[in-house]
């Protein structure tokens, strides 16, 4: 009896050990509910990039750190009542909905390409450590400069999928998603560096590229879709 209590200590012992080697590799983590903010924190410095990029301006640090937010928005996040076509409504819309809530929009992709050296980005040159612009438009047959969104993939969200198994890169998403109809999720951001570009608060500029300076920045969900129903 003595010796069967020894026996069933020391599995006792051997179990405790394993657990403990196990959840310190993070082995459990699926099952025991790490949060995704733990599991997601080597993305804080990504690529040597900080979440303020190397801004020096103090607006511009803040804005980038919205810009490179890497955690996914939870369900109450959303605000459900917003669409392109109410994204793309003439007027002053600076103040129009708060950032740090998400939403989903569809629309039809104009435009696929890679950003420019961004101060988010720490002025990278290489093609995965720049956004990713998509340009959508309310209707194929409308697509005047002033007539389209952006919408951006960030590095951050590019590297996350890739580990999922899914291709973000420009090239992929151009080939994939140029001449299509989707719906993209992700974060909300008035970027306020442009918002002399954008036609709803710099209105009957020349050289004005965009309909509005909100984006959805980054992206974190993108699903082709069939042509909306009128």
């Amino acid at each position: 009896m003595k010796r069967l209590g020894s026996v069933l200590l020391l599995i006792l012992l051997v179990v405790v050990v394993v657990f403990y080697f196990c959840a310190k590799k993070n082995y459990f983590s699926g099952y025991f509910g790490s949060s995704q903010t733990d599991s997601l924190a080597v993305y804080a410095v990504f690529d040597n990039c900080p979440p303020q990029g190397d801004a020096i301006s103090e607006r511009a640090i803040e804005l980038n750190k919205f810009k490179n937010r890497y955690a996914f928005p939870h369900p109450s996040d959303f605000i459900d009542d917003i669409s392109l076509a109410k994204i793309l409504e003439p007027g002053n819309d600076k103040d129009r909905w708060p950032i740090g809530k998400a939403t989903r929009i569809k629309g039809y992709v104009y435009e696929v390409k890679s950003g420019g050296i961004e101060t988010c980005n720490c002025r990278e040159r290489e093609e995965l450590d720049k956004d990713t612009h998509i340009e959508l438009v309310a209707d194929p047959m409308q697509t005047g400069k002033v007539q389209r969104m952006i919408v951006e993939v960030t590095p951050r969200i590019r590297d996350i999928m890739e580990h999922k198994g899914l291709d973000w890169s420009t090239e992929t998403l151009r080939d994939r998603l140029l001449g299509r109809w989707v719906e993209v999720e992700g974060w909300l951001l008035f970027d306020d560096e442009h918002e002399l570009n954008a036609e709803n608060t710099n209105p009957g500029h020349p050289r004005n590229w965009r309909a509005t300076a909100w984006e959805i920045h980054p992206i974190t969900g993108i699903k082709v879709m069939g042509r909306p129903i009128p």
